[in-house]
């Protein structure tokens, strides 16, 4: 099976071709530019100097979330455009899933972080078993605060990895907790993760089709947030009026 993945969740943007487990290929930025500038030209070189076309890809899979809202809409609004184009099937993968398939080797508990803001990180938990993410936690929005607790309870090695995860090992280490941080080479997201999640989706028969894949964001984004306290002060000013 055949897997062409994006993901554009963070600040680094990928695309990798796949055969079943097997990486064919993977082209991947993280120059600052933006993704609606990177990420199809990516995708277009990958599978040009791969000699494999849009018809010979069986599965298009994104990174869907959580993640950076601008980021997982070009990710995704990219992957329902290539999938309209083909009439292939979706898959969209956790982002915090795919980041774990990289370090799952290890038999660790990892750690999968994004920086969300605000003293906060999209996280899950996972452990490694026989080469696999085992999920323990559903992807969550939590602050640094909850998820040192959580962490402190956990006794086997932790590998923290994904953008939020210096972030993350500064601050266990402040509160005298200790983690590892995945190689730098691994830490960043990446899209073989999303491929890899993507067939395990397409063995247990969830893929769906291009209007069904959509972003999940775990939590408003701050125009959102910023339009319901507006609605609220303006509830309350009138209730004191």
């Amino acid at each position: 099976m055949k897997i062409l993945a994006l993901e554009s969740s963070a600040t680094a943007a990928s695309a990798a071709l796949c055969e079943d487990e097997e990486l064919i290929a993977q082209s991947f930025q993280h120059s600052g530019l933006t993704h609606s500038r990177t990420l199809m030209p990516m995708v277009e070189d990958l599978l040009a100097n791969c000699g494999v076309t849009l018809e010979q890809v069986d599965v298009i899979a994104a990174a869907a979330g959580p993640g950076s809202f601008t980021g997982l809409r070009i990710g995704v609004s990219a992957a329902k455009g290539l999938a309209w184009a083909s009439g292939k099937p979706c898959a969209g993968v956790s982002t915090l899933e795919a980041m774990a398939w990289s370090l799952a080797h290890t038999g660790a508990v990892l750690v999968p972080v994004m920086d969300a803001r605000r003293s906060q990180v999209y996280n899950a938990l996972f452990r490694g078993v026989a080469g696999r993410p085992e999920r323990l936690c559903p992807d969550r929005a939590v602050s640094l605060e909850q998820l040192a607790a959580e962490l402190e309870n956990i006794e086997n090695p932790k590998i923290l990895v994904g953008d939020g995860a210096l972030l993350c090992y500064n601050d266990l280490t402040k509160r005298g907790l200790a983690a590892e941080l995945a190689p730098p080479h691994l830490r960043m997201q990446s899209a073989w993760g999303v491929a890899r999640g993507a067939l395990e989706l397409a063995r247990r028969g969830e893929l769906t089709d291009a209007n069904g894949l959509v972003p999940v964001y775990h939590r408003l984004s701050q125009a959102e947030r910023e339009r319901l306290a507006r609605e609220q002060n303006g509830r309350e000013e009138a209730q004191h009026g």
